[in-house]
């Protein structure tokens, strides 16, 4: 007879949700230790299929992480075995057992400890153009998909692909290496590195690892924080994160259906985390060195400081919105600031600067045109919107509100 609490049963989906939470640490130790994206990228990828045949049947090893990494190293020496230019590498480094939750790779000593910061710091080389620098990070790192890579960057996924293709070729032929930078060098790498940490947050927002994501992202933030305490933008983003994740538990109803700002139960919002988030705007105006996370944080703590919907203080918000504006004048920056001047002046005065913008393939440009349209009384315009708006949303809840034109289920 078989021992039916032997092995808890593993399913596809949980061997996915590991996937997502811990391929970027294993690719971020496996690149350190034989300096080669593919090689590392394959050997984890290996290591999850060996994983999904495995796990179903014998259980989680007490340490999932720990026996992945463990598992694509060992792949990855096998693979340089067979390659001339793995033997002096291969007698160097020795297999470990499949076995062992640990791998027992040393730390490398050096400004960033932490593994997978370390390899965003490494992504991020001056080397490569900015958006190759944050799209190959995030797909590294973050088990993204080039799919949700590029609806990061509002680009077609084919786009994204030659972008990542090529910023791989280019780190191979260049033979950029994989170090820990020095520390002065850290802060001319600190933008890219802060907007891969921002866009993981938001990728978690919207894909099927959630919450996972958004820790993660939250962790690294602290973590920047903690490294780089006198750049008033690492504390802005981990604000701006902070205050958006003690919103995120309100964000869909119990069925899983959309909750927009408006209709959310503001007493389930994480004071805690809003408090502290808070406190950390307060210091960086102190600082008055405003940027566009920072900006974005004071945002937020608007939204935060008020107990309804009713009590926003829109015209502040259009005001931060202004200075955000000129510190990041994108037109991403230009649809939000245009939502809230149609809070303070009407939808008419908001739909004029909307349809200024060039944003025909984001679904939140279709998703605030319809809502003015409707406000307008322009219903068949507005019945159009949502329907583009709808086909172009990246998750089924947002899909869903925008079918039944931005209504919650009745």
């Amino acid at each position: 007879m078989h021992d039916i609490d032997a092995a808890p049963q593993v399913d596809a989906a949980e061997v996915g949700r590991i996937f997502r939470e811990e391929s970027g640490r294993s690719v971020a130790t496996l690149i350190r230790i034989f300096g080669d994206i593919d090689v590392a990228e394959d050997a984890v990828q290996e290591a999850f299929a060996l994983a999904l045949g495995r796990w179903p049947g014998d259980g989680l090893p007490p340490n999932p992480g720990g026996w992945i990494t463990t598992t694509a190293r060992n792949r990855a020496i096998d693979r340089l075995r067979r390659e001339s230019r793995g033997r002096q590498l291969s007698a160097e480094v020795a297999p470990l057992s499949p076995a062992r939750d640990d791998p027992g790779i040393p730390e490398e000593v050096g400004p960033v400890q932490d593994d997978r910061l370390r390899l965003i710091f490494t992504c991020c080389n001056p080397a490569l153009a900015p958006e190759a620098q944050v799209a190959l990070t995030l797909r590294l790192l973050c088990g993204l998909t080039t799919g949700e890579v590029a609806r990061a960057f509002l680009v077609a996924e084919s786009t994204m692909a030659q972008r990542l293709v090529r910023a791989k070729h280019k780190i191979k032929a260049a033979r950029i290496p994989y170090r820990v930078p020095e520390r002065h060098e850290l802060p001319g790498r600190l933008r890219p590195v802060l907007a891969v940490v921002y866009l993981v947050y938001n990728a978690g927002l919207t894909s099927a690892a959630g919450s996972g994501l958004c820790s993660e992202a939250i962790r690294l933030a602290r973590i920047l924080a903690t490294l780089m305490p006198d750049e008033p933008e690492v504390a802005g983003l981990l604000a701006l994160l902070l205050l958006t994740e003690a919103r995120r538990a309100t964000r869909t109803a119990p069925d899983g259906s959309l909750v927009v700002l408006g209709e959310q139960d503001r007493t389930r919002w994480d004071r805690a985390m809003i408090e502290e988030g808070q406190a950390i705007v307060r210091r960086c105006l102190l600082r008055d060195r405003p940027g566009a996370y920072q900006l974005q944080a004071a945002i937020n703590a608007v939204h935060a400081d008020a107990s309804t919907v009713e009590q926003t203080d829109w015209s502040q918000i259009v005001t931060l919105y202004d200075q955000l504006l000129a510190v990041a004048p994108t037109p991403v920056v230009a649809l939000n600031r245009a939502i809230a001047i149609g809070e303070v002046q009407g939808p008419a005065a908001a739909l004029a600067l909307v349809d200024e913008l060039d944003l025909d393939n984001y679904h939140a440009f279709h998703a605030t045109r319809a809502d003015l349209l409707r406000r307008l009384g322009r219903s068949s315009e507005a019945a159009s919107a949502y329907e583009r708006a709808a086909a172009l949303a990246p998750t089924d809840a947002e899909r869903d509100f925008l079918s039944r034109g931005g209504r919650a289920p009745q």
